[in-house]
């Protein structure tokens, strides 16, 4: 049965949801409005930088190991939200994994199409590398188009020949823009934030005209061969839940690990809400869980690829 904060989630959720098909610009105020209300812990420092003189946030905690990082890729459909908007989470995810959390700016739609986001992930995570992060310290993480950001990123970072994180985390990752996964219909009703006709009227904004099938807008298509450790975590209330399902048989086919936590009746990114829910934070501990596993593994000798 759903907790009661669960339930007042979705009801709030239902009361008072993002309307995808209105402009871009106050669909974006109206976001920030709505992750402003999430609390930022009294114990979390946060510094302005840049990444390949992209805007990034990075936040530390106490207790954390400041050579390991955690680069994290907010969602929004690729046309809204921002690193501020997502600090909440990203900062929680750092503490998580025990480690310092950089969330980066990449361009949004409809101002900077497809692929600009995918370059400007790809320019982040060699910056990381030009500072002197070895591969092998850095875990990537995204939520929703952030998901599917971060895994266009390993498949970008692996055919430009660039060494690969440790690990990465997707939360509620959608990685179809087509958005032709059953789910999409079949979990309709069940879904208090998304919708198909939403989301392709983001994708539309991002994509201008180019196929949803390009692999790195998509990469459910992508080839994933050579792909570090996943961990992907959805709930049965999404209208994505398809994609991550979609997602785990791909990377089976490729021989990727790929841990695939599917949590009954959670909404979509419910671990923005781990402040008021308790299964939000319940999937906080099971991803820093993973993200530590995989940042050990990486600082074994003989680690990296």
């Amino acid at each position: 049965m759903a907790s009661a904060e669960l339930q007042a989630l979705v009801q709030g959720l239902r009361a008072g949801g993002m309307d995808f098909s209105a402009a871009p610009a106050a669909v974006r105020t109206a976001f920030s409005a709505m992750t402003a209300a999430a609390p930022l812990p009294a114990d979390v420092q946060v510094r302005e930088c840049s990444l390949g003189g992209l805007p990034a946030l990075e936040t530390r905690t106490p207790g954390i190991d400041p050579d390991r990082v955690l680069l994290y890729l907010h969602g929004g459909a690729f046309v809204i939200g921002s690193a501020r908007d997502y600090l909440t989470l990203s900062a929680a995810l750092g503490r998580a994994a025990g480690c310092r959390a950089v969330s980066v700016d990449y361009r949004l739609a409809p101002e900077h199409p497809f692929p600009a986001a995918v370059d400007d992930a790809l320019l982040a995570w060699r910056s990381l590398l030009a500072e002197g992060v070895p591969a092998q310290r850095i875990v990537l993480a995204g939520d929703s188009a952030g998901g599917g950001l971060a895994l266009a990123l390993l498949v970008a970072a692996r055919d430009a020949g660039l060494p690969l994180p440790a690990g990465a985390l997707l939360l509620s990752p959608w990685v179809d823009l087509a958005c032709e996964s059953p789910s999409m219909r079949e979990r309709a009703t069940a879904d208090p934030a998304l919708t198909r006709e939403g989301l392709l009227a983001m994708a539309a904004h991002y994509l201008q005209g180019r196929p949803p099938s390009e692999p790195l807008a998509s990469p459910v298509h992508a080839d994933l061969e050579g792909l570090p450790p996943l961990l992907v975590q959805v709930g049965t209330a999404e209208v994505l839940l398809d994609d991550s399902l979609r997602l785990a048989n791909r990377a089976a086919q490729a021989d990727v690990p790929l841990t695939l936590a599917v949590w009954p009746q959670m909404v979509h990114v419910w671990h923005f809400f781990a402040f008021m829910l308790p299964e939000g934070g319940r999937a906080l501990e099971e991803a820093g869980a993973f993200l530590r596993g995989r940042l050990a593994a990486g600082s074994q000798p003989g680690a990296g690829r």
